[in-house]
């Protein structure tokens, strides 16, 4: 607020300036009062009313705040403190459309000033209204001829091309006049800054004129591109490489690596071109330079000859040795084996080459990830040998107690931590059996707390140099759970965890995987803190926010999914507000080539998977929650501005921005994640969300007003409905169902591929067991009886006697179901077996699945009851009419009765069970628990996170019950 009036000298400013103070320091109220006082004194003062209105908006008063903008918006004021404030109350309002009017009134009435005219641009901007910008950024050059303001327009032709639908339109009109734009000015000798030749190189790279642009980058404009070190060369091997010429883009290749052998981003393109000119048999000319750029290496030999040159002048050195060459001749190696070259042997023994890499780097915490990617390179009869071998060049000291000898400063502790990871990443750790295992754990957790002492006086924000070891214990532990299911595994393994993140609290590994494990054990209340923890930033919301959203609603922590799903929604909403000021700051600095970057990330977000889902969670989790309990149906429904027939999921463009390798993971590679899993995850997410939407919008339509019963006027005006044609539209809970009933049967085909993920893959959905436990198909039943009930409304009660006998073998069916889903969540969800805990959260998901089918099957009886109510008086009138005699009640009357009973009687069943839970949950003595060959310590981090299971099973049961309660509180309002 200060900044925006900083330099503004009005006559007003003083008596502004406490109004401003005010609303700076978030004391609204006072700001309202000192605008009234000055008001009454200086009515015609629009800045006050302005101000005021900023102060209401704040205290939640947006109407008044809005008819109070308008009052002096319809004015069209002039002056720079009216205009300001009036532009930071329609951002706050979310209204940036009406910052435009504002300053296309400002420009008509003050046609010469520059400030209005750029405010008017940037207030288009906001919008997206490229075209508009265009004509703003012209008519500013003309007041005011500066570069700047002419490459506004230039890049705002270049924005409608990147937004056109059509695409030819963007080649043969936006481009091309953008192209022209420039020319002219490169004509006039007008070009000052980098930005514009940036800019131009945008322009004809869209364009495909790639020589063009190889003309404008090695000729005198290129010479500006001076901010980004290499960025001509960057730019020339990118064309070269996009007009496939090989020779020029291997010879600069060459050179650029000459200068500098460790510079990774250029290998690839001198090994791409090298056999790109394979493939074409291309040989130099006898005469004069092999192409523009020098000479050419076009044999694997000279290629080879190369590296090795590179790497000798690395040996020979004393200073800090490059990695890069090492690395290059095992890509080089990786290529030629990949071609099925015999030149490969050229190149000496892959484990000789890793020997000698980790004799170099091996100290270095990047060792690992480099050998990492070229370990497939040795056969599997060599992994030993090659484990064994770096062992030797591990500089460790006596053995101690333990038995196990220990590095003696942190360059040798590296270089065993990385012997460890190479040993897992083969697959060794895997090979051994059970006792091995717990062998190797124990010399995982000697090394880790001996490692400690090197760090002793680190800040809590550091890691600690053996933390790595710790993990890796946790991750043996995990095997060892997986591969037996010994549950006092998996509690080693949090206990292990949870003492790593003692010693260093910053650890994000340690989290994320206690996080899984919990999930995995079905306790959400852990995660909660431990996400936080985390504090995660803007677009990890996106990207690791799936792992808290996929877990809370499923285990029953109602009130933390809501908040989790709230956190990533937050981050959505903003990221387009501040995704146009991105925009606009690189429009006031000419960082034109960022501005399509954070359109692209705009777009990615709207159209992220995650997003969808957590706008539909929300959405039907405030339902379940709320609706005919705080809310109608109706009311909640209309409270969310939910249509039926509207579907805002982008199903076509929809991006899975999940960041699935966030874990550290030393697995082999017939363990890791594959691209197959990938591909199957996206596809289940897809079905799941496809599903969640379905029912949400087919709630709606149940909602939707078209649905309430007609009264007799209302029937009569039907008719004229038919007449007019309006109702000839197939209603739309007819449409949805088809379409819920054909995802149904996609999901059950993919719910019978059971694809199993690795333990850090992608989380499973929930549709395997939603089907499994019954809970989609009783869903779409309850759903499916609104139908027959709407043709039980046109037929009335006295006429349909088998649509009645129909409905009412779906009430019974309705009830069989939902008898059949509790009795899944029958048994003990914690229990000790021996001394062990063992936990079964498939019991937890199941009771979740009921509660909200229970939720789904009363908001349908609800509706069924509407239905009925007036068809029962109506036909006890037409009774009374005919003095009939006959009392018996309808059928489908009778049926109802018997659902809202039987219903009464399952809520009660479910209320027992889960009360019985946790009376058993709570009695479970954890203290007398023993986890055989553990310390005190272990042991008591092991309990901890026992108790924390219990606690949230605990929890998990609480919020379930209390829902279900008022779900049977619900119950008493079906009476007919």
């Amino acid at each position: 607020m200060a900044a925006a009036r900083g330099h503004v000298q009005d006559p007003n400013d003083r008596r502004l300036r406490p109004i401003y103070d005010y609303l700076d320091n978030g004391n609204n109220k006072m700001a309202i009062q000192q605008a009234d006082k000055l008001l009454k004194k200086h009515k015609d003062l629009h800045c006050a009313k302005v101000l005021k209105a900023i102060g209401l908006q704040r205290t939640g008063k947006q109407d008044e705040a809005f008819t109070l903008a308008q009052e002096v918006a319809t004015l069209e004021p002039t002056d720079d403190n009216s205009l300001q404030a009036l532009t930071i109350l329609y951002r706050e309002m979310h209204r940036p459309e009406l910052v435009t009017k504002l300053y296309e009134a400002a420009v008509k009435k003050v046609p010469l000033s520059e400030e209005y005219h750029s405010h008017l641009f940037m207030a288009y901007a906001r919008v997206g209204e490229y075209k508009k910008m265009q004509q703003a950024g012209m008519a500013l050059y003309k007041i005011v001829p500066k570069n700047p303001y002419y490459f506004w327009s230039v890049m705002s032709l270049v924005m409608q091309a990147i937004s056109a639908q059509d695409e030819k339109l963007s080649q043969t009109m936006f481009l091309p006049l953008a192209e022209r734009m420039v020319e002219k000015m490169v004509k006039e000798e007008k070009i000052e800054a980098e930005a514009e030749v940036q800019l131009y190189y945008m322009i004809l790279e869209r364009l495909g004129k790639c020589v063009e642009a190889l003309d404008v980058i090695r000729g005198p404009l290129g010479e500006k591109l001076t901010s980004e070190l290499q960025s001509r060369e960057t730019k020339c091997m990118s064309l070269y490489r996009r007009l496939q010429r090989w020779p020029e883009c291997n010879s600069l290749a060459h050179k650029l690596l000459l200068k500098n052998p460790d510079d990774w981003q250029f290998y690839p393109s001198y090994f791409d071109s090298l056999f790109h000119l394979i493939d074409q048999s291309w040989s130099p000319p006898e005469e004069g330079e092999h192409c523009s750029e020098g000479s050419v290496h076009h044999t694997v030999a000279e290629v080879a000859s190369f590296v090795e040159e590179r790497i000798l002048g690395e040996d020979g050195k004393d200073s800090r040795s490059l990695r890069g060459p090492y690395l290059a001749r095992l890509e080089l190696m990786h290529r030629l084996r990949e071609r099925g070259c015999p030149e490969e042997k050229l190149l000496g023994d892959p484990l000789e080459l890793m020997v000698q890499f980790f004799g170099k780097f091996g100290d270095k915490p990047c060792c690992i990830t480099d050998l990492k990617i070229y370990l497939h390179l040795l056969c599997p009869e060599q992994h030993v040998q090659f484990v064994n071998r770096l062992g030797e060049a591990v500089p460790l000291g006596e053995q101690g107690d333990e038995g196990f000898a220990f590095p003696e400063d942190t360059k040798a502790l590296q270089r065993h931590l990385c012997v460890c990871q190479l040993s897992r990443a083969l697959g060794l750790h895997h090979a051994l059996h059970p006792d091995g295992k717990l062998r190797l754990i124990a010399e995982l957790k000697a090394h880790y707390r001996h490692g400690l002492k090197f760090g002793s006086d680190a800040l809590k924000t550091e890691l600690q140099f053996s933390d790595m070891y710790c993990l890796m214990a946790a991750h043996v532990y995990i095997d060892l759970w997986k591969e037996t299911g010994d549950e006092n595994m998996v509690w080693q393994s949090l206990g292990v965890l949870q003492e790593g993140l003692t010693a260093s609290p910053s650890n994000a590994q340690f989290k994320l995987l206690m996080l899984l494990v919990y999930c995995h054990l079905g306790a959400f209340e852990p995660v909660v803190d431990l996400y936080s923890s985390l504090d995660a930033k803007h677009v990890q919301h996106d990207t690791i926010g799936f792992l808290l959203t996929r877990y809370a609603g499923s285990l029953g922590q109602f009130a933390a999914a809501s908040q989790s799903c709230n956190f990533s929604l937050r981050f959505f909403h903003s990221n387009q507000k501040d995704t146009s000021e991105y925009i606009i700051q690189a429009y006031k600095y000419g960082a034109f080539e960022k501005i399509p970057e954070f359109i692209a990330l705009r777009n990615r977000l709207n159209q992220s998977l995650h997003f969808a889902q957590v706008r539909t969670e929300r959405m039907l989790l405030d339902l379940f929650l709320e609706a005919d309990i705080v809310l109608s149906l109706e009311e909640s429904v209309k409270a969310m501005s939910l249509c039926p027939e509207e579907d805002d999921i982008p199903w076509d463009t929809m991006r899975d921005n999940r960041d699935l390798t966030v874990f550290t993971c030393w697995d082999p590679k017939d363990r890791q994640l594959t691209e197959e899993h990938r591909r199957r995850s996206l596809e289940e997410e897809s079905v799941w969300l496809r599903l969640r939407s379905l029912t949400l919008r087919l709630l709606a339509s149940l909602a939707s007003p078209g649905h309430t019963p007609p009264q007799t006027p209302a029937q009569q005006n039907s008719e004229k409905a038919n007449e007019n044609g309006v109702a000839d539209e197939p209603p739309i809970l007819g449409v949805l169902l088809s379409q819920l009933h054909r995802t149904l049967q996609t999901a059950a085909q993919m719910a019978e591929k059971r694809t199993q993920y690795p333990l850090l893959g992608p989380p499973a959905t929930r549709l395997a067991s939603a089907l499994s436990s019954g809970s989609c198909q009783c869903q779409a039943a309850a759903l499916q009886l609104s139908v027959h009930l709407q043709d039980l409304e046109s037929a009335g009660l006295d006429e349909s006697s088998e649509l009645q006998t129909q409905i009412c073998n779906g009430f019974q069916s309705l009830v069989v179901q939902l008898r059949e889903i509790l009795n899944k969540c029958k048994g003990d969800l914690l229990e000790m077996k021996g001394s062990k805990l063992k936990t079964r959260p498939s019991l937890l998901e199941n009771l979740i699945f009921f509660v909200e089918t229970v939720c789904i099957v009363l908001w349908t009886a609800s509706h069924c009851a509407k239905i009925l109510r007036p068809l029962k008086t109506s036909l006890q009138k037409k009774k009374k009419k005919k003095k009939d005699v006959n009392t018996a009640l309808p059928a489908v009357v009778c049926g109802f009765q018997e659902l809202t009973g039987s219903l009464q009687d399952l809520l009660t069943q479910a209320l027992e069970y889960i009360k019985g839970q946790e009376t058993g949950i709570t009695a479970l003595q954890l203290a007398g628990l023993s986890l055989e060959g553990n310390t005190q310590d272990e042991e008591s981090f092991a309990k901890a996170a026992m108790d924390k299971v219990q606690s949230s099973y605990l929890r998990s049961l609480q919020e379930a019950g209390d829902l279900l309660k008022k779900r049977a509180e619900t119950i008493k309002n079906l009476k007919i």
